[in-house]
């Protein structure tokens, strides 16, 4: 895929501030089957250092709640101001996924690329923190790394290089995803499939100095990749 979206970020940059495999290339991936009007007000949920929120804002025109646990709002703020962004286009927050400070049908859009799977297993996860932000109509675009069989009775070798079982217990398969999804009451799948360019997303996060790639390229340069994918999920609020 030519990504005339994502592009716009230097290798540089992106290798100073993403936080897993190229999650702009997933963003656009994404968007490309699925889209979202400009000027959508949306959440971008486990943004991490903002490029996902950089490129709603950016290329997509959409005005962005920029979410994350872990990294301080100020030092988004920042990077979001180097863009040359106001707080009529983006907003960072400091939030945790159970504990969301927004109002009922505040959102046009959710977005979660590359986080997830973090609180996404419970299946009463949607229905209870999420959903409910959504305007009826809205849509929801998720991202996660997956497998593309569910392997955790056993789990090849070159995975377990990198991570023990306990780390990629959040790694599922599609089926895995509907059968989780279909458990809340008011969302419409649209569709629940595998991205391209697995090799493409995930050699630029190995190309970074971050520790967890480091950790990472044991099991990658073993061949774990082949077991695994990227399941993407496009929803809406009934």
């Amino acid at each position: 895929m030519k990504y005339t979206k994502a592009n716009r970020f230097t290798s540089e940059f992106l290798k100073k501030n993403i936080m897993g495999p190229n999650p702009a290339k997933l963003l656009e991936q994404v968007l490309e089957q699925f889209p979202v009007e400009e000027n959508s007000l949306v959440l971008d949920l486990g943004c991490g250092m903002g490029v996902t929120s950089l490129l709603l804002a950016l290329e997509y025109r959409m005005r962005v709640f920029a979410t994350d646990l872990w990294i301080e709002p100020s030092e988004n703020w920042e990077r979001f101001r180097s863009f040359g962004l106001s707080a009529e286009q983006i907003v960072p927050i400091h939030a945790e996924a159970h504990d969301l400070p927004y109002a009922r049908e505040f959102f046009d859009a959710v977005f979660c690329i590359d986080s997830y799977q973090y609180f996404g297993c419970d299946p009463n996860y949607l229905g209870e923190h999420l959903l409910p932000l959504v305007k009826h109509g809205g849509r929801l675009l998720f991202v996660v790394p997956g497998m593309k069989k569910d392997l955790h009775g056993s789990l090849p070798p070159e995975m377990l290089l990198s991570w023990k079982a306990e780390d990629i217990d959040t790694l599922h398969d599609r089926a895995y995803w509907q059968k989780t999804l279909e458990a809340t009451e008011g969302v419409e799948i649209e569709s629940i499939f595998e991205l391209e360019d697995f090799d493409e997303c995930w050699n630029e996060w190995l190309a970074t100095d971050n520790e967890y790639a480091v950790h990472d390229r044991l099991s990658m340069n073993a061949g774990a990749g082949k077991y695994m994918n990227f399941v993407a999920m496009a929803l809406k609020r009934k």
